[in-house]
């Protein structure tokens, strides 16, 4: 049975952009938060996975602000991951940054601290023999090795970074496990390559989870990136002060973007690689979960509600309806509230330009979806047009959402199950089935259930804009008074 490790932290990286999992995944609702396999999140998975070695209050999740607020709600309950454990990352910068601004954070608390670096969206389903390589990635990274683990490529794949490692000699084992120096990361290659590195052997794909001591990673970062370096020890000094959100804005205002992986890794001398001894999947796109997900008979992975006669070695993936397919061979179907994709399996790469131009028409499904979950329950869009959106919200029992107002459009809300208790302006009172009421443009106003089950509303927006955005916060439960 395992045990915690000392001083060791999870640092978790949730910052992905939900781009090759769609239509599941959205901008604002990216692969993370999803339930590809099972009844937990990928991130509420992440951080299960490790709970036996690393105990949650030594748990650190990064993240950006367009994210924050689902990451929260995620972390909440079983997760439990303390809300001053998770990073907001004002912009983008590449995981450098983060990655810097989290050893910092770890170094503070600990100057003994080893950090488990992990993707919060990767599917990893041999959890012991997972623990047992960290446990060896732990020990060797005490001497101020950088440790990363490969994974036994299986076919030429050009969508990883390899390691190449130098030589057989293990610089550090545990039973079969083994942890060899690295001679080179390459980048992404091309097929031609790829198969010669699966032929010659040696080479591993680059899984992107590491290990290593905090003030190691830092002093690889002074050594190779020395401009990052400047604005961490800026920032390291900041931490637990006054000055920490300025200094933090700043930090990323100037920070370099570019990955842990070009910016130190292959420029280091200290890299080290432990062949994973455990099943891996970054499920970068539909096409990956045969890689790790249960199939049927024929092949299939069969997820929802599906009804199928003669396919073969297809990924079949319904949301809510019932999804039927006959004879399809190595296809993708996947099918949602308010877009379905159907694609070879060999082409699920190119999903992202399907994204991309649902971007460039600025539609909708490529950045929400119809049902959007929020920290007090959660909305569907029923429909919409240029001045008017029609909604139904549901609010948990005990959930309020904040006090607001809108500049641009006023609201009429009808209650359909549940009480409703409504502020509007100076007033307070409740609403039950089939009662409604109305909410002026600009009036300050608050929706809350007080009851024991959940309450649904319609409401119609209307005005000359109303767009998500339109919603200034007077006062939140959940920290969110900034306009958004």
């Amino acid at each position: 049975m395992s045990r915690p490790i000392s001083h060791l932290y999870a640092v978790i990286l949730a910052g992905g952009s939900g781009t090759r999992f769609w239509p599941l995944s959205r901008e604002l609702y990216p692969k993370q938060l999803l339930k590809v396999i099972g009844n937990r999140t990928l991130i509420q998975e992440t951080v299960h996975r490790v709970r036996p070695i690393i105990p949650v209050e030594r748990t650190l999740v990064v993240t950006g602000a367009a994210h924050v607020d689902s990451i929260r709600m995620q972390m909440d309950g079983p997760a439990g991951v303390r809300k001053d454990n998770i990073l907001t990352e004002p912009v983008a910068r590449n995981t450098a940054a983060a990655i810097g601004w989290a050893a910092a954070a770890v170094r503070r608390k600990d100057p003994d601290g080893v950090m488990l670096v992990t993707p919060a969206d990767h599917i990893i389903p041999d959890a012991a023999k997972y623990l047992g390589a960290i446990a060896l990635a732990a020990r060797v990274a005490q001497d101020g090795r950088l440790v990363t683990f490969g994974i036994t490529p299986t076919r030429p794949e050009t969508g990883y970074g390899y390691i190449k490692v130098e030589g057989r000699r293990p610089l550090a084992g545990r039973g079969a496990l083994k942890a060899l120096a690295v001679a080179r990361f390459v980048e992404k290659p091309d097929l031609k390559t790829a198969t010669q590195y699966l032929r010659a052997g040696g080479y591993y794909w680059n899984s992107g989870i590491f290990v290593w001591r905090a003030d190691a990673i830092l002093r690889e970062i002074e050594a190779s990136l020395p401009r990052l370096a400047r604005g961490l020890k800026r920032l390291e000094q900041a931490l637990g002060t006054q000055e920490e959100t300025r200094a933090l804005e700043r930090f990323y205002k100037e920070a370099e973007s570019i990955s842990i992986d070009h910016g130190v890794m292959q420029r280091s001398k200290r890299a080290a690689v432990i062949p994973a001894p455990f099943r891996w999947s970054d499920v970068g796109n539909w096409s990956s979960l045969n890689e790790v997900a249960k199939t049927d008979r024929a092949g299939n992975v069969r997820i929802g509600r599906i009804v199928d006669i003669g396919s073969r070695d297809s990924i079949l993936y319904g949301e809510n309806r019932l999804v039927a397919t006959i004879g399809l061979k190595d296809m993708v179907v996947v099918d949602t509230a308010d877009a379905t994709l159907v694609c070879p399996k060999d082409r699920a790469q190119e999903v992202k330009q399907i994204v991309e131009r649902l971007r460039l028409e600025k539609a909708p499904e490529h950045l929400i979806h119809k049902t959007v979950h929020r920290p007090w329950g959660s909305y569907t869009v029923l429909e919409e047009g240029p001045r008017y959106k029609v909604k139904r919200v549901t609010v948990n029992p005990g959930g309020r959402l904040s006090l607001q107002h809108h500049h641009r459009r006023s609201e009429h809300w009808v209650v359909t199950a549940g009480t409703a208790r409504v502020t509007c302006g100076d007033r307070v009172f409740d609403l039950r089935v089939n009662e409604s009421t109305g909410i002026p443009q600009g009036t300050a106003h608050r929706l809350e259930n007080p009851g024991t089950v959940p309450l649904d509303i319609i409401e119609v927006q209307s005005g000359d804009y109303v767009g998500e955005d339109d919603i200034v916060r007077l006062a939140d439960d959940y920290g969110r008074t900034e306009k958004r």
